[in-house]
């Protein structure tokens, strides 16, 4: 049985199908705070997830007649939001290397520290990644993507792909420990 949400966003959908520009604004406005949230995960800052929202709502726009009603709707556009990031990063191609790392004397430890984190806070850590990174990091380990299917998209190997997300998640765990040791600190004083 179909939510109200997924009824209304129907609705908005098949209004879109009929070029009604109202119901393509509603339908915009209905899945932008969401797919916002989405872009936030690969862009530098707000702006360029912006950038990526508003490429990807084009993309999803001009290619509505692609959707064949297989998933849920707004999981579609989700896809299409997630390959707007990724295409607007090949385009961009900073690639850092994982070597790159140890140069700019970044520490890593493995340590791990399970405190009461807060999903905003784990967010903003991941945005501070290095671009190759964070893209590799949200499509592993958000989007599931297998590593094969990042090293297409991204035009890496695959060894690096694994490489790259193993590094990430190295330096996640850094900034998780800082964090801890920066509310003991607080505790304490």
């Amino acid at each position: 049985m179909m939510t109200t949400v997924d009824n209304r966003l129907q609705t908005l959908w098949e209004g879109c199908l009929r070029n009604d520009r109202k119901q393509q604004e509603m339908l915009y406005k209905a899945l932008a705070p969401k797919m916002l949230a989405v872009c936030m995960r690969y862009a530098n800052d707000k702006d360029e997830a912006q950038d990526i929202l508003q490429e990807g709502f084009i993309k999803m726009f001009k290619n509505m007649s692609n959707y064949r009603g297989e998933g849920s709707l707004e999981g579609w556009i989700r896809r299409i939001m997630v390959h707007s990031a990724i295409s607007r990063y090949r385009k961009a191609k900073n690639v850092v290397l994982v070597e790159d790392f140890a140069e700019q004397g970044i520490p890593v430890s493995t340590s791990y520290n399970d405190n009461g984190l807060e999903a905003g806070d784990l967010m903003n850590m991941v945005q501070q990644l290095p671009d190759t990174y964070r893209s590799v990091f949200n499509m592993y380990a958000i989007e599931g993507f297998s590593h094969q299917e990042i090293s297409t998209k991204l035009g890496m190997s695959e060894l690096l792909s694994r490489t790259t997300l193993h590094r990430a998640r190295i330096i996640l765990k850094e900034k998780l420990n800082r964090l801890a040791v920066r509310e003991r600190h607080c505790m304490a004083g």
